[in-house]
């Protein structure tokens, strides 16, 4: 496989990795320097099924009321891997809206021009 083809494979992976360093920083502007201004991110609460936050300002805006709501909210990546423009997280929460024991669930992403476009969230239970 040639390294240009390499990288294109491995960039969805990447932008995911940044965007969870990011996240465990609460720092909002680098999650949102990294989405596109038409991202849709399809949350896995409430449950059963989710919430859509679709542009990145409400995004941005769903993002900080996590962090309000959960001043001590961190995503541990437990696997990672990726295929062209799609990749896939398994991770576990902790800190969230004071949730014990820690949620483990499943992110897939979706890169288009070098940012992520969609973000699907799952949680088991």
């Amino acid at each position: 496989m040639s390294p240009i083809r390499m990288v294109k494979i491995e960039s969805a992976s990447r932008l995911a990795i940044k965007l969870n360093r990011s996240f465990n920083l609460h720092n909002v502007d680098g999650m949102s320097n990294l989405i596109s201004a038409d991202c849709i991110l399809e949350d896995h609460s409430p449950a059963p099924i989710g919430v859509i936050h679709s542009g990145i300002e409400t995004i941005t805006r769903h993002w900080n009321d996590l962090f309000t709501r959960s001043p001590q909210v961190h995503q541990e990546i437990e696997h990672i891997f990726g295929m062209g423009d799609r990749c896939v997280m398994r991770w576990k929460l902790t800190g969230y809206e004071g949730s014990d024991p820690p949620l483990k669930g499943v992110d897939i992403y979706q890169v288009r021009n070098d940012l992520i476009s969609q973000i699907w969230s799952y949680v088991k239970g």
